[in-house]
């Protein structure tokens, strides 16, 4: 039996295109979990499962398998369908709404390249220090 990788590699770079523009990234190409939890792209991204089971093979992920068992199942499928183009950072985020301020997350989603690869195995292993920032 092949692997699904090989049978379906079209389809799968079309689903993982489609969760990033269900994702509707802004300039800075993130977006805040307070956005994803309070939106309808939490539904769209769960309605993609279908898809997911049919050209992924993702048995080991219990997101994907029982999505009920978890708080934020579209999160985790987010993080394992886009780890392979794009390097997910997050942040802790403070958003002002109605005179409350809400905490949060925001994730930055960084296209993973070769170039990024390089320098981050070069930072690692010759332990470049930066100079502080000067306010």
């Amino acid at each position: 039996m092949r692997r699904k990788y090989l049978l379906y590699p079209e389809e799968q770079k079309q689903v993982k295109q489609e969760i990033i523009k269900v994702l509707e990234l802004d300039a800075q190409n993130s977006i805040t979990l307070y956005d994803l939890d309070h939106s309808d792209k939490r539904e769209k991204i769960m309605n993609l499962l279908p898809k997911i089971r049919s050209y992924f093979s993702l048995s080991r992920s219990t997101a994907i398998s029982n999505p009920d068992k978890f708080d934020r199942p579209h999160l985790t499928i987010i993080k394992q369908l886009t780890k392979d183009e794009y390097d997910m950072v997050s942040a802790d985020w403070r958003i002002q709404k109605d005179n409350h301020i809400i905490r949060t997350r925001k994730y930055y989603y960084i296209r993973t390249t070769y170039l990024y690869v390089y320098i981050i195995n070069v930072l690692k292993h010759e332990k470049i220090k930066f100079p502080p920032i000067v306010k």
